[in-house]
């Protein structure tokens, strides 16, 4: 690794790359080898912000190792998908934790400059929708956006909707959540000239068949200026959020 930044430096001082590839290629150095983890140390230069702990699947004591050795380089913590008693184990080692049991979601801010150039609007079809909506809400907060929230507005009554248009009207990227059959986002879209990310959600009866149904529903979405992303993805929804409200 030392002799790698070396020849990096040294190809700067002779000329033959310029500050830009230099800096490219420093942006991918270092990780930290945990043996179960590799942590990414070098997240933040490339994308403003430190590596995020999925928390599913892991031990609490893995995800307390891998938090740890972040917060040495970093006053900004972020784990997605974890429980009150997971949360409960590491507050206990890590001060300054919150948590949002709805969205199952801990993070810690530190200084966080705003980053976003406008506001990011978080909307969910129904109350069920709502705890992908607050994983989103939190993450994209984390990222350095001004956030805001309209929950159960969908299409069963949708004069709901139309009640709150000038927020919506007045947003630079909306994240609309929606289970069931996943009509909202189309509707939203169809309504606004801003990017519209559409999250489709596991609520609903049997043939929604866990979110495929309203997965394929926004993907099949007639109208355009959406993307969508996977199941329950809020995290995912406010990442690239933050990217288009970053432009």
């Amino acid at each position: 690794m030392k002799d790698f930044i070396l020849k990096i430096l040294e190809d700067l001082e002779k000329g033959i790359i310029t500050k830009e590839e230099a800096f490219s290629k420093i942006s991918f150095i270092p990780f930290e080898d945990l043996g179960f983890a590799k942590v990414d140390h070098h997240r933040n230069l490339r994308r403003n912000f430190p590596e995020v702990i999925f928390g599913m699947g892991k031990r609490k004591e893995e995800i307390l190792e891998i938090a740890k050795r972040i917060l040495e380089k970093s006053e900004r913590l972020l784990i997605t998908r974890i429980d009150k008693e997971t949360h409960e184990f590491l507050k206990n080692e890590i001060d300054g934790l919150n948590y949002n049991e709805l969205g199952r979601i801990a993070w810690k801010m530190g200084k966080q400059e705003k980053t976003g150039k406008g506001k990011i609007l978080i909307i969910t079809a129904g109350t069920s929708d709502i705890p992908v909506g607050e994983e989103a809400y939190i993450t994209a907060m984390w990222m350095g956006n001004d956030v805001e929230k309209i929950y159960d507005i969908g299409v069963a009554g949708i004069h709901r909707l139309f009640a709150e248009f000038e927020k919506i009207r007045k947003a630079r990227v909306i994240i609309v959540i929606a289970g069931m059959e996943g009509a909202l986002p189309s509707v939203v879209a169809g309504l606004v000239d801003t990017p519209v990310i559409a999250v489709p959600t596991s609520q609903g009866y049997g043939a929604s068949f866990g979110g495929l149904s309203a997965l394929l529903t926004m993907l099949n979405s007639c109208s355009g200026g959406i993307g969508v992303v996977n199941i329950d993805n809020g995290f995912g929804a406010a990442l690239l959020a933050s990217i288009i409200n970053r432009l």
